[in-house]
């Protein structure tokens, strides 16, 4: 049944887009993570936390991260395509043949709208929950609540009342040596504690406390009603360790970007709402739906900006549509900015920019697609093309330059 949906040339056309699309979807999710990545392990390193919980973190970013990728992704992946149809003059046949851009655009749309509400999750419910994950982990993070770990050879302080030091550790942190301990116990009598060896125990009783088992040592207590210290001597002792209170992490929506949509809506059209919570509520929902939504002005774009002159390859649609792109979403950006503000309406701020590069896509590819040996940046070529000639001169003359001065110090040291 899909064969009679999807002839020869759709499938051949799937294909060629599927594997760029991937690609740079890949790539770019990939830059993104390392990019974060490395500033995560140095953080969690600092803080003494487990290093799993970098994985988790860039798990609760990879939504973000998709959200733009695959626009970038679909657009790149489309644009290779039909850049390789039309350097290989495989396009001319099928124009030759009476295939029109628009039916040549069949399945490239329908990968579209496929990744359209896929994106539109993405920013309907998956990215605000992830983003809230990710800021909880970071505060746990911070405040200790995933485990940070003791210094060893630096004094320790556990409560306020307990100073712990720990003079070296082996198997991962399992056995301990050189411990020594000091605390108030409730009655205020000073406890010094000092031991070969020892390692941390979980308390099944009270999980807001840890035992650390000492073996090997001697206990020194100084009470103010005794006349000298009392010296015990002690092969094993369970000393009990208050863990420190954790602070609980607020609930979801302490930042409008928290919100998934039907609450941005809700908060965007009540009346008893603070006015600048309102502004930043409906700035959000209306930058997430105009970028889902510039989707579909993607396929057009990507055709426009593929078709180099005849008897060029030219690449410089590519580098045209992702300043394209990514200017486009640098401007959305700082229109959410001033519309959160409440400086100026959403409506002017989002949706008049998506207007206008709606129409300059659509004017791109009505020349492309309608105007016989049209080209949607054919002003471009000739500019691009003399200053990548005056590159390449330049880049052969330093080559040469510095062959000269090569050669020039090799006849200098055979001389000495």
């Amino acid at each position: 049944m899909l064969s009679r949906f999807f002839d020869a040339t759709d499938r051949y056309i799937f294909r060629l887009v599927l594997l760029p699309m991937l690609g740079t979807l890949a790539l770019a999710a990939s830059l993104l993570i390392l990019d974060k990545m490395l500033r995560l392990f140095e953080v969690v390193a600092n803080e003494g936390g487990p290093i799993g919980v970098v994985f988790r973190m860039l798990a609760n970013l990879l939504p973000e991260y998709m959200s733009l990728a695959i626009p970038l992704g679909l657009m790149l992946g489309i644009l290779f395509a039909f850049r390789r149809l039309a350097t290989t003059s495989e396009l001319d046949v099928m124009r030759a043949v009476g295939l029109s851009y628009t039916r040549l655009l069949k399945v490239p749309y329908i990968i579209t709208i496929v990744l359209l509400a896929f994106n539109f999750v993405l920013v309907y419910f998956l990215q605000p929950v992830a983003r809230y994950d990710y800021q909880r982990l970071s505060f746990e993070l911070s405040s200790g609540a995933l485990g940070a770990s003791i210094d060893v050879g630096e004094f320790n302080t556990l409560q306020d009342r307990t100073a712990l030091r720990i003079e070296s550790s082996r198997d991962n942190g399992r056995e301990l040596e050189g411990i020594f301990a000091r605390f108030t116990d409730k009655q205020g009598d000073m406890i010094s504690i000092s031991a070969r060896g020892g390692s941390f125990l979980a308390n099944a009783e009270d999980r807001n406390t840890i035992v650390l088992r000492l073996t090997d040592g001697t206990i020194i207590q100084d009470q103010p009603n005794l006349p000298a210290p009392r010296v015990l001597s002690f092969s094993r002792y369970d000393l009990p360790v208050d863990l420190p209170e954790i602070e609980q992490f607020r609930q979801r929506g302490g930042a409008e970007r928290e919100y998934i949509l039907p609450e941005l809506l809700q908060i965007g059209w009540a009346k008893d709402v603070d006015p600048a919570l309102r502004a930043e509520s409906l700035a959000s929902l209306n930058f997430r739906l105009v970028e889902v939504v510039m989707m579909l002005f993607l396929p057009l774009l990507a055709v426009a900006l593929a078709i180099p002159p005849k008897r060029s390859s030219s690449a410089l649609g590519v580098f045209v549509s992702i300043v394209m792109v990514v200017a486009y979403h640098k401007v959305n950006q700082y229109g959410e900015d001033v519309a959160g503000l409440g400086l100026v309406s959403p409506i002017i701020s989002l949706w008049l920019p998506f207007v206008l590069f709606g129409i300059l896509i659509a004017w791109m590819y009505w020349r492309v697609a309608y105007v016989p040996g049209g080209q949607a940046i054919g002003w471009l070529e000739r500019p691009a093309a003399l200053i990548a000639r005056k590159m390449v001169a330049l880049f052969r003359l330093m080559r040469l330059t510095g062959r000269k001065e090569l050669k020039r110090m090799a006849e200098d040291r055979h001389e000495a």
